[in-house]
């Protein structure tokens, strides 16, 4: 089972190195990890996206908490959430398929960030599954290059960490 689990740290030089750490010596794989500050600049944000079962996630927890810089875990298991993740793909584009690349972008409400001679950049916000729809439908054009953010998430409504 996949969870989106929050981690508030202290903003201090290796935590994440700290955090991660963890995972490695535990085995257990990150999917996806996001790391920023908050809106107190002394604390960071840690989104990790992992897969497992009810005891690997309580493994986890444990062991974070573990940490001195760890101030709160939160799984969004059972919280309804908002999602996103932020792909820039860079997508070979010669001039007489620049249009159909463009309306392919629009109806994912992706936009254009950058033309060159041969090649467009595509930026596109949403869920991993509306960001996979649309590199699948940007391979056929060929894709040059693509970097992903991974996934943040906030609680929804008036719950937070």
């Amino acid at each position: 089972m996949e969870h989106i689990i929050a981690v508030l740290v202290e903003n201090k030089p290796r935590v994440l190195a700290r955090v991660a750490s963890l995972f490695a010596r535990r085995g257990y794989n990150i999917e996806s990890l996001a790391v920023g500050p908050t809106q107190d600049p002394s604390i960071s944000r840690i989104t990790l996206v992992v897969t497992g079962n009810e005891h690997v996630l309580e493994q986890i927890t444990k062991q974070l908490y573990k940490l001195i810089e760890v101030i709160k875990v939160s799984d969004f298991a059972n919280t309804p959430v908002v999602d996103r993740e932020l792909a820039l793909i860079k997508v070979h584009a010669p001039s007489n398929l620049r249009g159909e690349i463009a309306q392919t972008a629009e109806i994912f409400r992706a936009r254009i960030v950058d033309v060159d001679e041969e090649s467009l950049i595509v930026e596109v916000t949403g869920t991993p599954d509306k960001i996979d729809a649309l590199e699948q439908l940007l391979r056929k054009y060929g894709i040059i290059e693509m970097t992903r953010t991974g996934r943040i998430a906030l609680a929804r409504g008036s719950q937070s960490l």
